[in-house]
């Protein structure tokens, strides 16, 4: 990679984010750092530019919990050269918080976003005959082996099957959408299959300092997260940077896509992800509340 590389980053205003931009901001990237605050924006590029000075870097302002705001962000950025893609911005929100739009909070941050986000650009990288690496940061296969997204209820209108305490249920709707993340990176890597444009999903590891349920969360889900904040035991955001950063600028995965990274290695996902009829109905049902086909442009389909 060279100073001629454009990485855009959502959630990059603090935690694995914040690390990302800085990272790829260090190997002399353009970063264009995607949040949802002016002042988290700003704070987050004056501490990469003492980090990184000289460091290149883009301000988007987009609240990712609302789909309007991300196409508007993808028309801003549909004339950028775009080499880079990573989606890292998620949310815990309270099962009943929801959207402008109607949307539950943590499905419109968590899927929706990123699908409508990476599929625009991406279709649209790829009927320009460009290429780029999309990845989007999930979460352990190992622990959501036991949350599989539930196809009839995208947006946790049945509290009671997510389970107890009430106060954790937050939480299981959260680990439901990385699933949902999974499903996503298979599927948009078949979409675009023949392509410059390659696919990857990675789990960063159970890190501090990612703010996951300290703000908005009651109960065990609180907890949770004022320990992953405050727990020295864990290692901070630039160890979660680690794989992330590496499936965008390792040479040696020129051309891989489809996969699920751990570590650096490439990982099996649980089957409620990867079977193809479970994923075709997330597709279909994630392109009706987006507004998008569900097949891609004719220009994509030679």
């Amino acid at each position: 990679m060279d100073q001629g590389t454009t990485a855009v980053v959502t959630g990059s205003t603090n935690g694995i984010g914040e690390a990302i931009a800085r990272q790829l901001a260090a190997a002399g990237m353009e970063v264009v750092l995607v949040g949802r605050d002016r002042g988290r924006l700003a704070a987050a590029r004056e501490r990469i530019t003492a980090a990184v000075p000289g460091a290149r870097l883009r301000d988007e302002l987009a609240d990712l919990s609302l789909l309007e705001d991300v196409r508007q962000l993808a028309d801003r950025l549909r004339d950028t050269r775009i080499d880079i893609l990573i989606s890292n911005a998620a949310v815990v929100a309270e099962l009943g918080d929801h959207t402008a739009e109607g949307l539950q909070r943590t499905l419109a941050t968590n899927h929706l976003a990123p699908y409508l986000l990476l599929r625009t650009l991406g279709e649209n990288i790829a009927a320009a005959g460009g290429s780029a690496r999309l990845i989007v940061v999930g979460a352990s296969p190992t622990a959501l082996r036991r949350v599989p997204a539930n196809l009839e209820d995208l947006g946790f209108e049945n509290p009671r099957g997510l389970g107890f305490p009430p106060s954790f249920r937050p939480f299981v709707a959260y680990g439901q959408t990385k699933n949902m993340n999974a499903m996503f990176v298979y599927s948009l890597a078949e979409h675009l299959a023949g392509s410059g444009v390659t696919v990857n999903g990675a789990h960063p590891g159970i890190i501090r300092h990612t703010g996951l349920g300290r703000d908005s969360a009651r109960g065990l889900l609180r907890v949770f997260g004022w320990s992953q904040w405050i727990n020295p035991l864990l290692p901070g955001p630039d160890a979660g940077a680690d794989t992330p950063v590496w499936l965008a600028t390792a040479p040696e995965l020129a051309g891989v896509t489809g996969r699920f990274f751990v570590r650096r290695k490439d990982v099996p996902t649980a089957a409620h992800t990867t079977e193809p009829g479970r994923r075709a109905e997330l597709w279909a049902k994630s392109a009706h509340l987006t507004g998008l086909p569900a097949r891609r442009r004719r220009a994509l389909d030679g």
